[in-house]
C-alpha cells in the first residue's frame, strides 16, 4: 500500500517544525512523490546532508511503501 502524502508531510514537519513542505504526486499513483522542503535546519549543511536528514525523518518506508521521492531542499531566505 502506498504511503499517503499526509504521512510523509507529517513526518517531515515533526523533524523540522519550521519547514514549508510542498508535495507533488508525480505519477498519480501515490507511490512516486516529489517534495520541496524549506527549513532553517539545513543551514550550513551540504545538499547530501540535507537530503539524508529528510530521508531519516521519513523512515524505513522509503523504498518500500514510499517507492520514490524526488527531493529538493532549501534554506529560507532571510531579510535583515
Amino acid at each position: 500500500m502506498p504511503m499517503e502524502e499526509s504521512i510523509i508531510e507529517e513526518r517531515i514537519l515533526k523533524a523540522f517544525p519550521d519547514a514549508k513542505v510542498v508535495m507533488v504526486d508525480l505519477a498519480g499513483d501515490g507511490d512516486h512523490w516529489a517534495a520541496r522542503v524549506t527549513s532553517a535546519a539545513f543551514a550550513g549543511k551540504s545538499r547530501v546532508q540535507q537530503h539524508k536528514m529528510v530521508y531519516s525523518a521519513i523512515g524505513k518506508e522509503l523504498g518500500g511503501e514510499l517507492h520514490a521521492l524526488a527531493l529538493q531542499t532549501f534554506i529560507p531566505e532571510t531579510t535583515d
